[in-house]
């Protein structure tokens, strides 16, 4: 960008100065008028030119392989437009929950899903209705309809769900056959747990390094940590790590107003973040994601034991609401929740906290940079203070001639 602003302001110069000596005094006048007006019109885009190279140097990042790269905005879900490019599950629940999962119309009518005037995304369980003993309760799994191949995820929440026999999750599955292409569970609870769960789906050829820094425990299976990430050995649940902060799921995360969790998913392995309200940074509140500046995540797999793309490909994003099934139902008689799973499905009001609010979902790829200002000048091309610059350095010569 700074080498197209001055040809643009050279070639009025020249060309209306080269008119000027032959024409009229009211020609001059009208010459150095144009000139004046351009000059204005063009000096505060140079100027925000030069800002967004500014703020894109404060936010450079070095990657593994020691180049220079930033993560820039891909997609964003929030407000009115968030369903638009969702699609509501119906299926039965493949992890066998005691759950209707409710089409878009029967969501929105029965107020399952549906935004408010301020902005907040809503996704919530039935918790109006009284069922009868065995009668499952509807509840809403929407899908994104695009799908990623890395990137960095970012959902700022007020409140998930929680609640005896509620079993939520925010995830990715990978298109095609379960688990080859790979799941990751990056918000999971059950009941009214305090400690949310990051867990790996995979196929047989990925392991969890213990030696990988991250605060986080790992999940344990007969009395050892479960280092295996494979989906298809019996009854392995995946390789999972427990957050070590009790404001990381439950009543306590919800009631000091939420947070922000990040999946960063990259060739440099994959890793969860998440931050209580109050410790959300900056740079996220400001749309300039730094992962490398958060601290160690609170879960990692990385690539010494597991490679990041080809295990886990074409994912869709994923938020759902399932109760009972394999881990709320067969973990309730150890969750000091009353009675049985069953029993609690049938009252209402045990699913007044069962629902998700959103504020927005942002996910961001990395972009890998030449150089500070030609790589920063060159993803700026379709700007739209750059399209003008460039529209302005084609017009201006022929504007000056016509003076």
């Amino acid at each position: 960008m700074p080498s197209v602003l001055p040809l643009a302001l050279l070639s009025l110069l020249a060309a209306s100065t080269l008119h000027s000596t032959s024409s009229s005094s009211s020609s001059l006048s009208r010459s150095l008028l144009v000139k004046a007006s351009l000059f204005t019109l063009l000096q505060p885009l140079g100027q925000a030119g030069a800002l967004t190279l500014d703020k894109r140097a404060s936010q450079l990042q070095t990657s593994a392989n020691g180049s220079s790269f930033i993560w820039t905005i891909e997609d964003t879900y929030e407000g009115k437009t968030f369903f638009d490019t969702f699609d509501f599950f119906t299926g039965a629940d493949p992890t066998h929950g005691m759950v209707n999962y409710t089409d878009r119309d029967t969501a929105f009518a029965g107020n399952l899903s549906f935004v408010t005037d301020d902005g907040k995304v809503i996704m919530k369980g039935d918790d109006s209705t009284w069922l009868a003993s065995g009668v499952y309760r509807n509840s809403v799994r929407i899908s994104s309809r695009k799908q990623y191949n890395t990137g960095l995820f970012i959902l700022d929440l007020n409140h998930a769900p929680w609640g005896c026999g509620v079993w939520p999750a925010w995830w990715t599955l990978g298109g095609g056959q379960w688990p080859y292409t790979g799941e990751i569970d990056i918000i999971e609870g059950v009941h009214d747990n305090s400690h949310n769960q990051v867990t790996w789906h995979t196929g047989p050829n990925c392991t969890l390094n213990p030696n990988t820094s991250f605060t986080g425990t790992i999940v344990e299976s007969n009395g050892k940590p479960n280092l295996v990430c494979d989906g298809t050995a019996n009854g392995n649940a995946g390789c999972g790590v427990t957050e070590w902060s009790r404001a990381s799921y439950g009543p306590i995360f919800d009631a000091q107003g939420g947070g922000v969790f990040a999946m960063k998913w990259d060739d440099e392995g994959i890793a969860v973040w998440s931050f209580y309200r109050a410790a959300v940074p900056k740079d996220v509140l400001s749309g300039q994601p730094d992962p490398s500046s958060w601290g160690e995540p609170v879960a990692a797999l990385a690539p010494s034991g597991c490679d990041p793309i080809a295990n886990f490909v074409n994912h869709s994003i994923i938020f759902d609401i399932t109760f009972c099934g394999d881990w709320a139902g067969n973990s309730y008689a150890t969750s000091g929740c009353p009675g049985t799973c069953t029993d609690r499905l049938m009252d209402p009001s045990n699913f007044v906290n069962a629902s998700w609010s959103i504020n927005s979902l942002k996910v961001y790829r990395k972009q890998t940079l030449a150089g500070l200002v030609t790589g920063g000048a060159r993803s700026d091309l379709h700007t739209p203070a750059l399209r003008q610059i460039l529209w302005l350095s084609v017009l201006l010569p022929i504007l000056a001639l016509a003076l």
